[in-house]
């Protein structure tokens, strides 16, 4: 389980930063250029591509250039990493929340002392 420890780490420290995930959800909806993904973003063109190039060193994001425009894409199964390790949480927590419902029913159907 620890494998995934470094990739895990450098998803959720890229998507802790608003304008990050602001990218994240439009390359969601399809591939884009550098100069998409600025617009609905008040920082200058170069923190853009310092913000996505964080992006890419997780996996989450990959780009391309052609010509003179950089096209961004989302890397789809690079989110199964995270995916995968929050189902996981999930799973244990709702088999505790389930072993404390059992507890409980139990509690209240034996008769007080």
């Amino acid at each position: 389980m620890l494998n995934h420890a470094q990739p895990l780490d450098l998803m959720f420290q890229a998507l802790a930063d608003p304008s990050r995930r602001i990218m994240v959800e439009r390359l969601s909806r399809g591939p884009a250029s550098v100069s998409e993904l600025a617009q609905p973003l008040s920082m200058s063109l170069s923190a853009v591509v310092q913000h996505l190039a964080v992006l890419e060193a997780s996996g989450l994001v990959r780009s391309e250039k052609i010509g003179r425009v950089r096209t961004c894409r989302i890397e789809p199964a690079a989110l199964q990493t995270a995916e995968q390790w929050l189902s996981d949480r999930r799973l244990g927590w709702e088999r505790r929340f389930d072993r404390l419902g059992d507890f409980l029913a139990k509690a209240t159907d034996e008769p007080s002392s």
